[in-house]
């Protein structure tokens, strides 16, 4: 079973190189190279959530579970951000900045087992396309809930400021959903 405690241990340890996300990304590849142990330490998701693993000035590392069909707008870090999935499927959306707004740039399909390393500068959209929930360690090389970011409004592509309790009603809307179509869904059967 993942060792949360040496887990963390190490990722802080890593922040002492000269690219600590490099050192960091090799833990976190070898964290979910086994998922079900990953999934022992976490609990098995059952609902979309942020759960905070360890939060600090230098360092933020989350479990992340999206709901089924979930889909999060674009958004920015403004810090170089680790993914590693331990369950499900991650679609990434990535935006560059353009005169007219946001364009689309390109995009990556996580699966259980891949992680990605992205930029600070990179923008992107989430989404769990999969009738399953999608578990996922997040670690960012910063502060994830002091840092100053943006989101951008999913139809409009209108740009404001990121505001967590937005990202966490998203996620409880999600649930709601779910639970509503898991409803409709025993009682046509």
């Amino acid at each position: 079973m993942l060792n949360l405690d040496r887990f963390i241990t190490e990722c802080r340890a890593a922040l002492t190189q000269p690219t600590p996300e490099l050192v960091i990304k090799e833990i976190l590849e070898r964290a979910v190279s086994s998922p079900s142990e990953v999934e022992a330490a976490l609990g098995t998701p059952r609902q979309g959530s942020i759960a905070t693993l360890h939060h600090a000035r230098d360092l933020t590392i989350l479990n992340v579970v999206w709901t089924p069909g979930m889909a999060v707008y674009p958004h920015d870090h403004r810090m170089w951000a680790l993914i590693g999935l331990y369950g499900g499927r991650e679609d990434n959306t990535f935006y560059r900045r353009s005169p007219t707004g946001l364009q689309v740039a390109g995009g990556k399909q996580l699966e259980t087992g891949n992680t990605a390393l992205l930029g600070e500068s990179v923008i992107h959209a989430v989404a769990n396309p999969l009738r399953v929930f999608t578990g996922a360690i997040h670690i960012y090389g910063g502060d994830f809930f002091g840092t100053a970011r943006t989101e951008w409004d999913r139809e409009t592509l209108q740009e404001q400021p990121f505001d967590i309790e937005r990202a966490r009603k998203l996620f409880a809307d999600a649930n709601q959903r779910w639970l509503a179509e898991c409803g409709r869904a025993a009682g046509s059967s």
